[in-house]
């Protein structure tokens, strides 16, 4: 009885092993390079200053990270914007966040999202935004893409000295096109409605364009909008930027 069993156990270890060969070799007996899957990063500034009749200042910077496997998508980013206009503080601007998207087929996927958000001149001390929910891609290819995506979420903010939580429902879009390797547009939009009371709400938009000067330099426009249905007291619904600068990829 211990003959067959040793045999099995040996004849299992020549399989293992022979599997583990196959799929580390080629058909000719070389070893084959594992595809890598690097982190893709990139940090943009922007400086704008003009003086004589009227004085203004703005300068930006933006800090991102992004990398895409078979299975999982992960995106991280923070940015900061700040500006005066004859001497007089008018942008001041924090915001992160983060996404990891689990993919179930090549266009499903889950996803779970956060943001922070502080902007002084809109009388909002911190906006936290935590997001759960579910995405598709209804056009997926190498150099271009178009998702969708809905789930629940939660906010927590203090805007003019009021703490607020509430939930709230997350509607939003992505699309990207890639021209040639670092000349790309893009576009978002996010719809942030309060559950139980959806005149209160948050709408989020951007678009951009990229051009490459080198394989690590190129140029950013990139337009954002933020609306706020209910801000502080005084301040006004709508805050637009429109920002230029250079980026650079590592």
């Amino acid at each position: 009885m211990k003959k067959p069993i040793a045999t099995l156990m040996a004849a299992a270890g020549i399989l293992v092993a022979f599997a583990d060969t196959s799929t580390n070799t080629s058909s000719t007996g070389a070893p084959t390079a594992e595809k890598k899957y690097p982190w893709e990063s990139s940090i943009a500034a922007g400086l704008t200053v003009t003086s004589g009749n009227s004085e203004t200042l703005l300068g930006t910077l933006a800090i991102g990270t992004a990398r895409k496997t078979p299975e999982n998508e992960y995106a991280f980013g923070a940015d900061f914007a700040y500006g005066k206009a004859n001497s007089v503080k008018n942008i001041e601007t924090y915001h992160a966040f983060g996404q990891w998207n689990h993919l179930f087929s090549e266009r499903l996927y889950s996803y779970v999202r956060g943001d922070v958000l502080r902007d002084t001149i809109a009388d909002l001390r911190y906006r936290v935004m935590l997001s759960p929910g579910a995405g598709y891609y209804f056009l997926k290819t190498t150099n271009t893409f178009l998702a969708g995506e809905v789930g629940p979420g939660v906010v927590f903010r203090d805007i003019g000295g009021n703490h607020e939580n509430y939930a709230t429902l997350r509607i939003a879009e992505r699309f990207e096109h890639k021209f040639s390797p670092g000349t790309r547009v893009w576009q978002m939009a996010e719809l942030l409605p309060q559950v139980d009371r959806f005149q209160n709400y948050i709408f989020n938009f951007e678009l951009g364009a990229e051009a490459a000067f080198t394989k690590t330099l190129s140029l950013q426009v990139v337009l954002s909008d933020s609306y706020n249905s209910e801000p502080a007291i005084g301040r006004k619904r709508n805050d637009v930027k429109l920002v230029s600068g250079v980026a650079y990829k590592f």
